[in-house]
């Protein structure tokens, strides 16, 4: 299999690895010179993607920022070409797809959404990691729902980089279910972090600490276009959750022990039911 990957990051990087690792051929482009040449040095990357190339590639994978993955997909839209399929890794689905699948058809390429769901909070192709898909879902946004051939390419496709499940689903309720697993943990850590009593937490934290800030050390340019295209799903989750939070000072400033009692345990139960023990 030939692999085209569009950005070095820590996504693109991993799929570079695991796909690399797997025996098969990696092209690669990135904005900045010296990470695709240093790719290449590890053997991460086999070659340099062009427009010249990209059409003979099985797989190309655009792992950039939203707006940029739209002005990389339009602008090499002629030169894809019918062979490969083009499935961008964003973390938002409903502008890149709005804007790709009319690219796609204008082209006469097949175009996917796609969210690969695993990372941490570091960035850049230093920490990019062959096993980073190993059992980890992948979202897809299909053209069409009913197409079982090309879902089972797709399959076959993203198959060296060892996801644990791939979901279909639509772009719009693919954006409304990441403003709640992923934007709020986000958004809700970056927050939290901001307390005066942060900075002198040491010798007092310890697992719940560590859960509730890991991903503060966030990418911010990533992270900000990502709330602003989803923000109405976003300010939703928001919303909410400052109305839950609202009840728990209430209970407390009011020395309500049954009710925070009943807050609690209500908390404690729906855990339990949406995720085990």
């Amino acid at each position: 299999m030939k692999v085209g990957i569009v950005g070095l990051g820590l996504i693109g990087g991993s799929f570079a690895w695991a796909y690399h690792n797997e025996g098969h051929q990696v092209l690669a482009f990135n904005r900045t010179r010296s990470v695709l040449d240093f790719a290449m040095l590890s053997g991460a990357v086999d070659g340099e993607l062009t427009k010249e190339n990209v059409s003979d590639c099985d797989l190309v994978l655009v792992t950039l920022y939203p707006e940029a993955a739209i002005a990389y997909i339009d602008e090499m839209g002629p030169c894809f070409g019918p062979k490969p399929l083009v499935i961008d890794c964003c973390g938002t689905k409903r502008v890149v797809c709005a804007a790709c699948f009319p690219i796609a058809q204008r082209d006469g390429f097949t175009y996917l959404g796609g969210h690969p769901m695993a990372g941490n909070h570091n960035s850049g192709f230093k920490y990019a990691k062959g096993n980073l898909y190993h059992g980890a879902p992948m979202v897809i946004v299909p053209p069409r729902f009913d197409d079982i051939a090309l879902l089972g390419r797709v399959k076959e496709l993203l198959s060296p980089a060892g996801f644990g499940s791939i979901s279909v689903t639509t772009a719009e309720k693919h954006d409304q279910m990441i403003a709640f697993t992923s934007q709020m943990a986000h958004v809700v850590s970056n927050a939290y972090i901001k307390s005066p009593t942060a900075r002198v937490h040491k010798g007092f934290s310890a697992g719940s600490y560590k859960d509730m800030t890991r991903v503060a050390w966030l990418n911010p340019p990533m992270w900000a276009e990502l709330f602003m295209e989803n923000k109405d799903c976003l300010l939703s989750e928001l919303d909410i959750f400052i109305a839950n939070l609202q009840q728990y000072r209430k209970a407390m400033e009011e020395n309500d022990l049954p009710e925070l009692v009943r807050l609690l345990d209500e908390g404690r139960r729906l855990k339990e039911e949406v995720d085990g023990r």
